[in-house]
Parts: C-alpha cells; structure tokens; sequence
C-alpha cells in the first residue's frame, strides 16, 4: 500500500492518556415506597396500552441519468489493396487480380473455402429454421381473460408549437418503426411559424425521431411503399403528392406539379398491388380521386370525378376524405365523403359515368374511417358522425350493424388483421374503444382513456397486438392488447360470418317491406289523385252545360224582345189602312211571334 500524506503532531498535543480498571457497584442513592404518596393515586385495573409494532418506512425518491440512443450509419468502403496499387485505376486492379489469381496458395485457399461454403449452402437449402410447422391449424382458444390493454411508449411531437398527428404508418418489414404525418387542419388557423416536417420513429427510441421528412407543404397522410420499405408516398396540405426515399435523405424525391395536383388536402394515399410497386392513388376534398406512378409525378395517370349524378361535373361533385382498396378485388375502390355517403367505383368501366357503381348512405357527417374486414371483403366498416357502421355491399339502403350513438365524436376505426369479429375506433374525448361483436353487440369489450385530448387516428400492426393512436396535441401512444384480443378464437370465422349473413339477410326482408308499404302509399297517393281529378271533371261538365243553357235562354229572349218591338213599330200603319182589323192584325202578330219563337226553339 502507498502511502500519500502522513499527519504529524507533538505528543504533548495530545491531552492526558485516558486510564480504564474494573471495580465494584456502588449504591449512591435508595428511595424507599411511600404509604402516603399511594394514598393519592387510585390503582387502574385492567390497564390498555396500544403497542405499535410495524416496521417504521420511508419513502425515498431518486432521479437516475436518461439513457439515450442514437442510430448511426456506416459507409463501407472498398479496402485491402496493397499501398502501390490504386483501386481507382481499373487497368490496375486487372493486373493485380490476374497477378493474384494466378498464385498456387489462392487457389488451394479457393478450393477449400468453396467446399464449407457449399456445405453451408446444401444446409440452407435442406432446413429452412423460419419454417412454421403447425401454421394450417387453427389458434386454440385462449384461457378466459378480461380484455385489457397497456401503454408501451409515448411519443411527443419536438416542435414548441403543437401540432395534429393526422396519420400513422407501420413499417412494412418487422413493423419496428412508425411514419407519422403531422399538420394542422384549421382552415386558415394554422400558428405562425409552425414546422411542416414529419418524422419516422424507431418503436424503442421515443426521445429522438430517426428520419425527420422535409415537405414542402405539412403532410396529411403518408404511407410506406409496402414493396420497397425505402420509399414514402405523402399528400400534403396544398394539394401535391410527394415521394421520399430514405436512402437520399430527408428532402422531396419527387414531387407532382401544382398545376396537375389537387385543389384541396390530399386526405387519403393509397399503394396499389402493381408490378412495378409505384403506381398509387389520392383522394381530396376536392371531389377528384387520382392515379399516380411516382416514376413520372409530372401528371396522374388517371382521374375520376366523384359526382354521383354521373354528369361528370367538378362542381356536383363530393370532397372525398377517406379510400379503401382490397387487393383480391383490383378492380374496385370505394371512397368515403364529406357527405356521409360512401360511394362504390369500378375503375376498368368503359366510360367515366360507369365508374361510379352505388352509393351507401348511413352518416350525417365525414366518412373519417372506410375499411373492408380483411377475412370477409363484402362486409366494410365504416366511421362518421357519433357511431361506426358495418355494412354488406349486398345491402344498399341500410348498414346491417351499427354501434350505439355515442356521446363523442368518432375520428377513426380500424378492422384487426386477425380477428374477424374486432374492430377500433377512437373519440374526440380521447378514449380508444375496442369491440368484439361476438362477445358483445351493445357496448365495447374494452374501453380506455389514452389521452386528455382529442384523437385523431389510429392504425393496427400487421400481427394484431399493437395499436398506434395519434392526437390533436401530436402525441403518439402506443398500445399492446391482451393475449385474448390478438389471438383467432376457436370458430371465430364461423361465428362472424354467420352474423354477417343473418343481419344482411334480416336487412334485406326489411328492404324488401319497406319497398312493398312505399309502393302501396304511391298507390293510395295516385288513387286519391285520380278520385280528385274525376270530381273536378265532374263539376266542371256541369257547369259548361249549366252555362251553356244559360246563354242559349239569353240570346232567345234577346231576339224576342227585338221582334217584339219590331212588331210594335209595324202597328200604327197597319191601323191606318184597316181600322177595323185591328184586333185580327194583333192576335195574327202575336201567333206569328209564338210561331217563331217556337221554331227556334225546336233545334234544341
């Protein structure tokens, strides 16, 4: 041992030595009981005396350093060359392989490093170690547990001034990272000097983004390319379609032009199952769904006018503000509008008016939320207004479920990727519902409080088990669901399906009565009509004749006032030539006058 600082002080510093021996007890002081003094007390009999026992605690707090991570790349560069030879120089690097090459240890080292690397290679080809060997059979139904949900990760948007997280997106390959789109959608509100960047996080790294995305305009939803895991497709704010690449930074790839774009916010992307894997479409409140090939983002490649009255006119038509494409049906696309109608399309139909199929009415607000149930495509689910709605694309008039009318507003649903009989929606009050219609149609199997503030989306991973839901404050919280609402329930399938085949069926006999009582009150509505016009036709033929009548009597008595007094003009000069006739001439008078008057009287 080393020693590094000696203390020196003088003995006589010390004080005087302390000396310590044995000896015997003494007795100082005795006092003996006092008679007297006991006369005052008043002896207590029985005594009880609280005694407490337990171990004494204490609450201690500490604050322990934050573990931050950071991801770093690393660029591997071509190394090894001997120090005279330059692997710029391609004539060079010949030179030296052939040199190489032709050495005797080279090829011995060949020989025997190809022998292991084809035995690895035999190994890899005969045992896949990935391979599932029990994948066909079914889930076995899980032990009875309460439905439950727990908080695995927050994460917070960087910026000072708080904006919406308006879209999520899970990484296609391991779902280890999440895209979220962030922007304001206050028409006109929107703070000064807000961020327009978006970013991508790494699901075990909430205090840092990984991938900060540089729009031109803030996104309102974004998408990961599921072909190539690489490449990002946005729709902004002002109408424009973007691409990014992650391997080129965080700057635009390609960007469409305003001229060709959207006139309103781009609410809905969608990657379509192409070859190629970059031909995509948008939806926007403007009333336009459009295809796009990020390859050429000059101009779409397709556009389709959401006028259901089939004019094809840009100002009938509906904004559009949610998209839904089942790849088994590359055909058909269905969009969900401002309007509360979800219309069905045809994209391969001849002529423009044909695209659109049919309409489903069933909200009296924004279709937020159109999704097919990806085990049975026919039945989608859609959220508006205060309630969710399942529908069956074999029943038009009337959704064949519907959730109760609940006190907040709905913002998003989602269906769960294995589980028929699952879907999520989330609420303006901040609470995310879970409903499992096959345990319960009335109320939701789990509800929880996420947030203080509204929520804004949601999206489920691939495997079912975690949720990812966005609010208006840019907060991301992400979800793991018990065992129970993740795992495929032995007859599920059949369960949901049988459900979704008698509620359609019931709806479609309700259809059908409706149909048959309308018919009959436009029957009712038409006989009444009929009965009115005959008495009005009624009444007005008597009338024509009555007036007839009248006029005929009118003009008789007319002419018989003119010959009368035609007749009394004549008298004078007939009593001048024959006095005595007088009376013979009047009594001839008045028989030819009656004579007349009866012949006019006789074409009647």
């Amino acid at each position: 041992m080393e020693i590094v600082y000696v203390y020196v002080k003088k003995r006589s510093e010390f004080g005087k030595q302390c000396n310590f021996s044995d000896r015997q007890a003494e007795l100082n002081i005795d006092i003996p009981p006092s008679p007297e003094l006991a006369e005052q007390f008043v002896e207590r009999n029985p005594v009880d005396t609280g005694i407490q026992c337990s171990t004494s605690m204490s609450e201690h707090e500490a604050n322990t350093e934050r573990f931050e991570m950071e991801t770093r790349g690393v660029n591997h560069v071509e190394g090894g060359w001997p120090k005279d030879v330059n692997p710029l120089e391609l004539e060079q690097t010949i030179r030296f392989r052939k040199k190489v090459e032709k050495d005797e240890n080279y090829i011995n080292t060949i020989m025997q490093l190809g022998l292991v690397m084809e035995h690895c290679i035999k190994q890899n080809n005969a045992v896949n170690i990935y391979q599932e060997y029990f994948d066909d059979e079914e889930e076995v139904e899980v032990t009875e547990e309460a439905p439950s949900a727990k908080t695995l990760n927050v994460f917070r948007d960087p910026q000072d001034i708080k904006r919406s997280a308006t879209h999520l997106s899970w990484h296609p390959d391991g779902n280890r990272k999440l895209a979220v789109a962030y922007s304001c959608l206050n028409f006109q509100r929107a703070p000064e000097g807000m961020s327009q960047d978006s970013y991508i996080w790494d699901l075990e790294n909430p205090n840092r983004p990984e991938t900060v995305l540089k729009p031109s305009s803030p996104l309102v939803t974004l998408e990961y390319n599921p072909k190539d895991s690489h490449v990002l497709l946005g729709g902004c704010y002002n109408g424009q379609i973007a691409c990014w690449d992650t391997r080129k930074g965080s700057l635009v790839a390609e960007l469409s032009t305003i001229e060709f774009s959207h006139r309103d916010p781009v609410y809905a992307t969608i990657w379509l199952q192409s070859k190629t894997g970059t031909e995509c479409f948008s939806a926007s409140t403007d009333g336009q769904v459009m295809w796009w090939d990020i390859r050429k983002l000059s101009e779409p490649t397709e556009v389709v006018i959401m006028d259901i009255t089939k004019k094809e006119q840009l100002e009938n038509a509906l904004g559009a503000i949610s998209l839904e494409f089942e790849s088994t049906l590359p055909t058909k696309f269905m969009v969900g509008t401002e309007q509360g109608i979800v219309i069905s399309c045809n994209r391969k139909a001849k002529t423009p008016a044909e695209k659109i199929v049919c309409t489903f009415a069933g909200h009296h607000g924004p279709v937020y939320a159109l999704q097919r149930n990806p085990f049975y495509p026919k039945n989608f689910l859609t959220v508006g207004d205060w309630t969710a709605r399942i529908w069956s694309e074999d029943s038009r008039e009337s959704s064949i479920m519907w959730t109760k009318y609940h006190m907040a507003y709905l913002t998003d649903g989602a269906w769960s990727p294995v589980r028929p009989a699952v879907f999520f929606t989330t609420k303006m009050d901040g609470t995310l519902d879970i409903w499992d219609f096959v345990f319960k149609q009335s109320d939701p199997a789990l509800s929880l409080k996420v947030c203080d503030e509204a929520l804004s989306c949601l999206r489920v991973q691939d495997n079912g088990c975690f949720i990812a839901c966005g609010s208006q404050l840019g907060t991301t919280t992400l979800l793991e669901v018990s065992q129970g609402l993740c795992t495929l329930q032995r007859n599920e399938k059949n369960m949901a399906s049988s459900i979704f085949e008698r509620e359609t069926r019931r709806e479609k006999i309700l259809e059908a009565r409706h149909r048959e009582m309308r018919l009959k009150e436009k029957g009712r509505t038409e006989g009444r009509e009929d009965e009115l016009r005959e008495e009005e036709t009624a009444t007005d033929l008597e009338e024509l004749v009555a007036s007839a009548e009248q006029e005929f009597f009118d003009v008789i008595f007319t002419e018989l006032k003119r010959r009368e007094k035609e007749a009394m003009k004549k008298k004078p000069t007939a009593l001048k030539k024959q006095p005595n006739n007088d009376t013979d001439d009047e009594v001839e008078g008045e028989e030819e006058v009656e004579e007349e008057g009866a012949s006019e009287e006789t074409p009647t």
